[in-house]
């Protein structure tokens, strides 16, 4: 939680459009644990985001601040 959220071994950080697709998707590796993202403060403070062709939306890097 301090350092926000880091893409550690992949190019970006991997978010999820909603609780369900989140939930379904930490469940691979085990209890999934959801965080909450403040993208539209994110994108107002001028990060930016992509979206994949699978709807998996992509940031380099979420600070602490926005969770």
């Amino acid at each position: 939680m301090s350092s926000g959220l880091l893409p550690m071994s992949r190019q970006y950080v991997h978010l999820s459009a909603d609780r369900e697709t989140a939930e379904r998707v930490g469940a691979r590796r085990g209890k999934p644990v959801v965080l909450v993202v403040a993208s539209g403060a994110m994108h107002r403070e001028g990060h930016e985001f992509r979206v994949s062709a699978n709807g998996v939306w992509l940031t380099a890097h979420v600070p602490p601040r926005f969770l």
